[in-house]
């Protein structure tokens, strides 16, 4: 690791911007393409927004989310979002594509295939009642305009 920043925030929809905007600050400095970047955001954008609605059932102001940023040298980028809320009963379940435990009139469940499908690797940690961590990681490709 060359590189580390960790950032807490109130669990409310509001500071979703905050996080997205925050790590793709952070990230800037290694040159990602526009690509890249808006990738890492909107991976970024639903693990947040994840952690609010579903960990927190909507979001609470007394309660944080943590999130973690680093990279080495290689350009890979590591982002790691926390919460302590309800936990995630079944990860298998929740991570196949229209699954929610939102209201399916608003909620589209497609939360961690968007993360899957704009990130190298999501790994998902979970246990009930303690909260939730999921680690997104892409590697940036450092050769890029060379």
């Amino acid at each position: 690791m060359i590189n580390k920043v960790r950032i807490e925030i109130a669990a409310v929809s509001e500071n979703e911007a905050f996080a997205r905007s925050a790590v793709s600050a952070f990230v800037a400095g290694l040159d990602p393409t526009v690509e890249e970047l808006t990738e890492i955001k909107t991976a970024v954008s639903e693990a947040v927004s994840n952690s609010i609605i579903h960990g927190y059932s909507g979001g609470r102001e007394d309660k944080i989310v943590a999130l973690e940023c680093s990279y080495d040298e290689k350009g890979i980028v590591r982002i790691t979002i926390t919460d302590t809320g309800k936990g995630i009963e079944d990860i298998e379940q929740a991570r196949k594509p229209l699954f929610t435990t939102g209201n399916e009139d608003e909620r589209s469940g497609m939360g961690f295939t968007v993360m899957e499908s704009f990130m190298d690797k999501v790994f998902v940690e979970s246990e009930k009642g303690e909260g939730t961590r999921v680690i997104l990681v892409k590697t940036l490709d450092l050769n890029y305009g060379m």
